[in-house]
């Protein structure tokens, strides 16, 4: 199982000794990008890590799916992505008790691979809204589960790659992977098995 962590613009620092792979939040609807982006990033790269971004996608009814493309498409032009790099989808409730529909998070997943063919594009989501009846299972090429519980064991029957088992002192997560170069080899696209 390989190390890693998901940071924000409220994650001033974090070590990147023993991580293989770090998320950096990226934009959040259409008009928010992390101020602290670029320097988290180099910060990954420079460790060596495989590096993902996220988008927190914002939802909310009524939600025309031109909101949902408009805010795939502010995603991908300011995330930074460079070849090699996972792109992902954080579908959860806002701070007002807000979300996107399971259809505007499909719609979103999709946009961003029609986008960008050639990278990763994952879920991001907590055990309960994916266990969730109304829920699809659609998780792009691959799902990234919140649950806050044994790293590597997630309570879900479903195939996973990524999970983030903690919050303190910062979002850690473990990814289902044999080696750091089958997650880079996985990430470029070059092989469909973790």
């Amino acid at each position: 199982m390989l190390h890693g962590v998901d940071v924000s613009s409220y994650d001033s620092s974090f070590d990147v000794d023993g991580l293989a792979f770090v998320f950096v939040k990226a934009t959040e609807g259409r008009g928010y990008i992390n101020p602290r982006r670029a320097d988290q990033t180099a910060r990954a790269r420079e460790a060596g890590c495989v590096v993902g971004f996220y988008h927190f996608l914002l939802g909310g009814r009524p939600l025309r799916p031109a909101r949902i493309k408009a805010q795939a498409k502010y995603f991908v032009k300011h995330c930074g992505a460079r070849d090699g790099d996972i792109l992902a989808v954080d579908w959860e409730r806002d701070p007002k008790g807000r979300r996107a529909s399971s259809a505007q998070k499909d719609l979103f997943l999709r946009t961003v691979k029609e986008l960008r063919p050639d990278h990763r594009v994952i879920l991001y989501c907590n055990r309960s809204l994916w266990t969730d009846p109304g829920t699809t299972h659609d998780c792009g090429d691959g799902l990234w589960i919140a649950d806050y519980r044994k790293a590597g064991e997630p309570l879900i029957d479903d195939a996973w790659l990524f999970h983030q088992h903690t919050s303190e002192p910062l979002d850690k997560n473990v990814a289902k992977f044999k080696s750091r170069a089958a997650l880079k080899k996985w990430a470029t696209g070059a092989d469909d098995e973790p």
